[in-house]
């Protein structure tokens, strides 16, 4: 059920950005992601997922907290946000949420539902996982989608995981199975150093975001926050002999592998992304 708090107006054409706490969330990249965006385009809550429905409280436990005096019970849940003031020329719903313990398929359901309600015709789920990847180097971020539509739509790859999946991936494949176009942005946590928050890797999720929709987004304090990270997991690592070696693999292993964006397939779809920009300008003028 959707507990609603305010009237939505018409939106123009919505994308939907969702990101979930939990298992897709490593150093809470995702979520922080959203939660800039939300900030930075000065979201409104427009409603949110009855918690009773999708939530094991002893999981993820109410917190109270006291206001002007007054104490208040804040319940774990699942928000929609909408920003109209994005620099797109489209508006932008928001899902703020937390992986559910239960009832998943009704879970989807339902977003899709209220996604349908809103108009939205594109849908951009955001996650992060562990992985065996230097802090010293770029964070990946791998974007893939299930639909032939979706993948030329963003010229991303179509995704072959194969194994255990949380929500991200549940509700991507419902929002395909529905007809929706979607891409998934997944960031690469190093493992050794996944524990939040981790803003490098916020902001090159949110640098992929920017190049999937096309729009610029203020960074706000992230590069600044993102070398502070790099520079403490730095003294972490020159304090170990193992853990200093161990970055140090990686780092040869990740420069000597071969490079996507060096493959012939990529250098080409980047060639005609260029040509393609410039028959656009032309035709403007």
């Amino acid at each position: 059920m959707v507990l609603e708090f305010e009237d939505v107006p018409e939106l123009n054409d919505p994308v939907l950005i969702a990101a979930f706490e939990g298992w897709n969330d490593a150093g809470e990249a995702a979520t922080s992601a959203v939660r800039h965006l939300a900030e930075v385009w000065d979201a409104e809550v427009v409603a949110a997922l009855d918690p009773e429905e999708y939530y094991d409280f002893q999981v993820n436990r109410p917190r109270v907290s006291l206001e002007d005096g007054r104490r208040s019970l804040t319940w774990p849940t699942t928000r929609i946000l909408v920003a109209t003031e994005t620099g797109l020329e489209r508006d932008v719903v928001l899902v703020q949420g937390i992986e559910p313990s239960m009832r998943w398929r009704a879970f989807s359901v339902e977003l899709l539902d209220l996604a349908e309600r809103f108009g939205v015709t594109t849908i951009v789920t955001v996650g992060a996982l562990l992985a065996d990847v230097p802090h010293t180097r770029p964070i990946p971020v791998t974007a893939t989608a299930e639909d032939e539509a979706a993948i030329h739509r963003f010229d991303v790859e179509a995704s072959r995981y194969e194994g255990p999946t949380g929500i991200v991936g549940v509700l991507s494949h419902a929002a395909s199975d529905a007809g929706v176009p979607t891409v998934s942005a997944w960031a690469a946590v190093p493992h050794y150093a996944g524990g939040a928050p981790s803003p490098k890797a916020t902001l090159s999720l949110l640098r992929r975001i920017e190049s999937l929709l096309g729009v610029t987004v203020p960074h706000g304090d992230l590069e600044e926050n993102a070398r502070a990270w790099e520079r403490g997991v730095d003294e972490l690592a020159q304090s170990d002999e193992e853990v200093a070696e161990y970055v140090q693999s990686l780092e040869e292993a990740q420069d000597t592998a071969e490079l996507p964006e060096a493959s012939g397939d990529a250098i080409a779809r980047e060639f005609e992304r260029y040509l393609r920009g410039r028959d656009d300008d032309q035709t403007g003028r």
